[in-house]
């Protein structure tokens, strides 16, 4: 897993109470990430999900019904 660092101003979540990691809604890439890593009996960060600190956190999780990919163009906008 990647370290919980805000994916939009790199600040170093602290405290997971105050942001946290958000999945969205997964693509067919990410289905089929999920199987490969369950076949092979790996783990690791999905590509559906992101942490996002305190200022970013619930703008992502108003958005987590749409892709990573959807939500973060409107994230950063």
């Amino acid at each position: 897993m990647k370290p919980p660092i805000c994916c939009i101003c790199y600040k170093r979540l602290d405290n997971l109470d105050k942001g946290g990691l958000i999945y969205f809604k997964k693509r067919l890439s990410d289905k089929k990430w999920d199987k490969r890593m369950e076949e092979n009996g790996m783990v690791g960060h999905p590509p559906y999900a992101e942490w996002f600190c305190e200022d970013h956190y619930a703008k992502a999780k108003e958005l987590k019904h749409l892709t990573i990919v959807e939500a973060m163009n409107l994230i950063k906008a």
